[in-house]
C-alpha cells in the first residue's frame, strides 16, 4: 500500500476494511473467533471488538505461521477451521456459508474457494494431478511459465479439518522466494497424505478481490459503494445517480428521501424521511437531519442537528450547531465555530430566518422566529431574542429596542475534532 497505515485500517465507505471481515466472521456464529495481528498491532487491535481472541504474530513469517499461532488457542478442538483475511472485505456471508456447508456435509479435509479468470495475474494457481484432483497451490511469484497460464485461482479462503490443518502446518517449510511459511503449502501436504481436497467455485470474482494497492482499494471501494447504495434504494431511498453518491456504510437515511449527484454522506450521519440532499453536499460525522428537510448544493455540515422542515439550500457551512424546526438558512451562511483552539456551539431556534451571508460567531443563540438581515455578523456570546430582527456588522436589533442579552448557558466550549 506504500503507507504507514496498516492495510487492514484502510477504509471502504468510511469504514476500515477489517470491520467488514469481522462482521462476516461473527455472522457465521463460530464457536471461537481468533484475530492474528502483526504489523502495527497496537493500532489494529483497537478495531477488534470484545469476544474475539487476539493473537500476536511476533515475527512476520507468513500466513502458515500466522494460522499456526491461532491454532495454539484451539488445542483439542475437533471441527472446521475457516481462514479469512483482513484484505478481503467484499466477501458475502452467503458465499462463505455455502463454502462451509459444502465442506462439512461432504466431510472434506480442505475446501478451497476458487475462481476462474482469463487474466489471473497476482493470484496463486490451483494445481491438479492427472486425475484432475487438486494437488496443491503455487503462488505466482514461485510459478513457472506453464503454471502461470493456469486460469483457476485460489482466492485465499479455505476451510480445513482442524486436525488435518494442524498436522499439515507442522510439515510445511519456507522453501520459496520470500522464505515464508505459506498456508497454501498445507494443501500439498494434505494431498500427499491422501487427504480429501475439493473446491467451491465463487460466482462473483469481485467478492474475492484482495487489496494490495491503492488502485485495488479504489476498485473495492467502488464495488462496496454500489452495494451500500443499492441497499438504500431497496429500503425506499431515491439516489439520482448512484455512481456519484458517496454514502458511509453505517449512515441512516429515511424513506422517500432523495440523494442528488456528487453528495458525500459520511459515517454516522442520520437523515430523516422525505428529505432532499444535494447536489454537491458534504454531510460530515455528527450530522443529524430531521424529516422533510432540504439540504441543498455546495454546503457542508458537521456535528450539527437540524429539526424537521428546515431549509438550507445554498453555499453554507454549519458546524457544531443545533438548528430547530422550520428554520430557513439563506445562501452563504457560516457558523464560525472555531477560534483557533476550541469549537463552540450555535443554537438557532424554531422558525428563525437567517439572511444570506450571515456569519454567526459561536457561541451564540438566535431566538425563535428571529430574523437576521443579509450580511449580518452575530458576535460572540450574543443571544438574539425571540422574534427580533437584527442587521449590520456587528448585528444590532432593528425591530426591538432592547439590546441583545449576553449568552449564558451556551458559553461552554465544545472540545470536538473536525
Amino acid at each position: 500500500m506504500k503507507s504507514q497505515i496498516p492495510k487492514a485500517m484502510h477504509t471502504l465507505c468510511s469504514r476500515p476494511m477489517l470491520g467488514f471481515v469481522l462482521d462476516l466472521a461473527r455472522g457465521l456464529n463460530p464457536a471461537k473467533t481468533i484475530a492474528v495481528l502483526g504489523y502495527k498491532h497496537e493500532e489494529v487491535r483497537k478495531l477488534i471488538p470484545a469476544g474475539i481472541k487476539i493473537i500476536l504474530q511476533k515475527k512476520l513469517l507468513g500466513t502458515g505461521d500466522a494460522v499456526k499461532q491461532a491454532l495454539s488457542q484451539l488445542k483439542g478442538f475437533k471441527g472446521t477451521c475457516l481462514v479469512l483475511y483482513a484484505d478481503n472485505p467484499l466477501l458475502k456471508k452467503e458465499t462463505i456459508k455455502k463454502l462451509v456447508k459444502y465442506h462439512i456435509d461432504n466431510k472434506i479435509d480442505a475446501t478451497l474457494l476458487t475462481a476462474v479468470l482469463e487474466k489471473p495475474a497476482g493470484y496463486g494457481r490451483i494445481l491438479r494431478d492427472k486425475y484432475a484432483s487438486i494437488s496443491g497451490i503455487i503462488e505466482e511469484k514461485d510459478a513457472d511459465e506453464v503454471q502461470k497460464n493456469i486460469k483457476e485461482i485460489n482466492t485465499g479462503i479455505i476451510c480445513f479439518d482442524a486436525h488435518k490443518l494442524s498436522d499439515a502446518l507442522k510439515r510445511i517449510r519456507p522453501d520459496n522466494r520470500k522464505r515464508e511459511y505459506y498456508l497454501t503449502d498445507a494443501i500439498g501436504v494434505i494431498y500427499k497424505n491422501k487427504g480429501i481436497i475439493d473446491r467451491v467455485k465463487i460466482d462473483d470474482i469481485n467478492e474475492a478481490l484482495g487489496i494490495n494497492s491503492r488502485a485495488e482499494l479504489a476498485k473495492a471501494g467502488a464495488i462496496m459503494q454500489a452495494r451500500v447504495n443499492e441497499k438504500f434504494m431497496e429500503e425506499g431511498v431515491s439516489i439520482v445517480n448512484p455512481a456519484s453518491a458517496f454514502i458511509g456504510f453505517d449512515a441512516k437515511i429515511g424513506k422517500d428521501s432523495v440523494i442528488y449527484p456528487f453528495t458525500v454522506i459520511e459515517k454516522g450521519v442520520k437523515i430523516g424521511k422525505r428529505c432532499s440532499i444535494g447536489p454537491f453536499a458534504h454531510l460530515r460525522e455528527g450530522t443529524v437531519i430531521g424529516n422533510d428537510c432540504l439540504i441543498g448544493n455546495f454546503l457542508e455540515t458537521v456535528r450539527s442537528r437540524f429539526g424537521s422542515k428546515t431549509l438550507l439550500k445554498h453555499f453554507s457551512y454549519i458546524g457544531d450547531s443545533v438548528v430547530g424546526n422550520s428554520v430557513n438558512i439563506g445562501a452563504g451562511v457560516v457558523t464560525a465555530n472555531f477560534d483557533g483552539k476550541n469549537k463552540f456551539l450555535t443554537a438557532i431556534k424554531d422558525k428563525a430566518f437567517i439572511g444570506s451571508d450571515t456569519v454567526i460567531v459561536a457561541p451564540a443563540q438566535v431566538g425563535r422566529g428571529a430574523r437576521t438581515g443579509a450580511g449580518s455578523v452575530i458576535t460572540r456570546n450574543a443571544n438574539i431574542p425571540d422574534n427580533a430582527v437584527v442587521v449590520g456588522v456587528p448585528a444590532r436589533i432593528l425591530k426591538q429596542p432592547s439590546q441583545p442579552r449576553r449568552l449564558g448557558k451556551l458559553k461552554a466550549r465544545l472540545n470536538l475534532r473536525g
